[in-house]
């Protein structure tokens, strides 16, 4: 039986985490209880999301607490090196604002039986987006077409954050080389999983905006991401010649 670990980050996400880690249990009961841990990476949150996960005392939930907010793509990190050593198979990445939906959990837990990276996406058929205005979505998808053209990428939604890793993909990667702490982690985590030949799937999922705590998303996240695709898809240009 495969044994697979939800990893959500938080910072400041009291307002939300109880409500998603319910609704998991609630999927984990239906589907296989013994088959699915979650792991809480906090870094410190000063609203003290971490000792509330503690307080719910619920089964097969873990939390990795960390001293400080370190950003997003080494919370992940260290939430996969401990999983690794704890002989999980499969490791998915999950927002803990609720913006994705328990409810799509089939799908992709389903789909990463046959593909190294599974990602949850909006932008191919039968994803959507609800509560996003239109400037929000056009800046998400310009994102990806920028990240995409650059580095010559074939996916639709680059920037998503509900994915599911095989424990292949996550044991071939060298972590110590992993060049963004923001947003961009998740463009640059799928275009080292492609460069490996591994195989890569989408799937449509419906993705919320947060109706609690306030986004992570700053300016310097974005320019984070913007400058090294930039400089990635440079660096592959002169590769190709």
């Amino acid at each position: 039986m495969s044994k697979y670990l939800i990893i959500i980050p938080t910072y400041n996400e009291s307002e939300s985490i109880v409500d998603l880690l319910h609704r998991i249990a609630k999927y984990r009961a239906d589907r296989d209880p013994g088959s699915i841990s979650i792991l809480v990476v906090d870094d410190n949150s000063p609203d003290h999301t971490a000792d509330l996960v503690e307080s719910l005392h619920m089964a097969n939930v873990d939390i990795l607490r960390r001293p400080g907010k370190g950003g997003l793509g080494p919370a992940y990190l260290a939430g996969f090196t401990w999983g690794l050593a704890r002989e999980f198979d499969f490791f998915l990445e999950m927002d803990a604002d609720g913006s994705h939906l328990p409810e799509d959990l089939s799908k992709m837990l389903d789909a990463s039986l046959e593909a190294d990276l599974v990602i949850g996406s909006r932008w191919v058929p039968g994803g959507e987006v609800v509560n996003w205005p239109k400037s929000r979505q056009f800046i998400s998808k310009m994102g990806t077409w920028y990240a995409g053209t650059a580095l010559q990428l074939p996916y639709k939604d680059l920037t998503s954050g509900f994915r599911v890793f095989s424990r292949a993909s996550l044991e071939s990667l060298p972590f110590s080389q992993i060049q963004t702490r923001g947003y961009g982690f998740q463009v640059e985590m799928a275009m080292r999983v492609h460069d490996l030949g591994l195989r890569i799937t989408e799937v449509p999922i419906t993705f919320v905006e947060r109706a609690a705590g306030r986004s992570k998303m700053t300016k310097e996240i974005v320019f984070e991401a913007w400058k090294m695709v930039t400089i990635w898809g440079i660096q592959r240009l002169f590769k190709r010649q």
